[in-house]
């Protein structure tokens, strides 16, 4: 069992960190919003939905020159912040440039940005335009969900299903294995497109049980073996307190 804590098991102790991939990554940033000990934002480069009704943070939703004033100014220590949509439930993301400034003039000690969408899968491919990592981001957490192993690869669990299978080499239908999920994330065209610049972190989230955490495990590995700009893996779930379940290092 890893001893870090959550922010130092995913590089978020300060900065600026973007979420990407599926199955959970919401949850994940709200989380890393909520419980930071200095002064937190969240945003996205994307669109998003609605925070939750409970969520422990100021919403700031206006256009984006609005938000460059408002926000850093805020009194609040954590700020959700995005801009309006005309689509019910949902709201807009920012720039880079504003997102950057807001950081730096509101002198957040993290900012989490979600920088793609799933549509609620487990795991993903992005096509050409994804994701939107800014080019001031300093960390990428790659998120997939370990629920989606041992099941059939089809447009139930996989967001733009044509490049997951592309990416694994399967035919819709066939069964995804921890080799399979690791070539979503070792693959230039997978979780790592966008991240040139910035330092990727896999995550495999809703390793919920222990057969979950064996496959995990497994998954990790092959993630180890197959990316070698990953030096961890970082195992997670919701149900777990803290969230962090363990580290996998090479």
């Amino acid at each position: 069992m890893s001893r870090d804590t959550l922010y130092e098991a995913l590089g978020a102790e300060r900065g600026i960190v973007c979420a990407v991939g599926a199955g959970g990554k919401k949850t994940l940033l709200y989380h890393l919003l909520q419980h930071h000990p200095g002064r937190t934002a969240m945003t996205a480069t994307v669109f998003t939905y609605q925070p939750p009704p409970k969520l422990a943070a100021a919403v700031v939703v206006d256009e984006e020159t609005a938000l460059r004033d408002r926000v850093p100014s805020h009194s609040a220590g954590r700020i959700l912040y995005a801009q309006p949509c005309s689509k019910v439930g949902r709201l807009a993301g920012v720039s880079a440039q504003t997102l950057a400034a807001i950081h730096r003039e509101g002198a957040f000690a993290l900012t989490v940005v979600k920088a793609d969408g799933a549509r609620m899968r487990q795991i993903k491919a992005p096509r050409d335009d994804e994701p939107i990592i800014p080019a001031c981001a300093d960390v990428a957490l790659l998120v997939g969900s370990v629920q989606a192993l041992a099941r059939p690869v089809n447009e139930r669990i996989a967001h733009r299903l044509d490049r997951v299978l592309a990416i694994t080499g399967l035919c819709e239908d066939q069964l995804l294995t921890p080799a399979d999920m690791a070539r979503l994330y070792t693959h230039p065209q997978g979780m790592l497109r966008g991240c040139a610049n910035v330092t990727p972190v896999p995550v495999l989230n809703m390793v919920d049980t222990p057969a979950a955490r064996r496959a995990a495990e497994e998954t990790a590995r092959h993630i180890l073996d197959g990316g070698e700009r990953f030096d961890r893996v970082v195992l997670t779930s919701l149900k777990q307190p803290g969230l962090l379940v363990d580290v996998i290092r090479r």
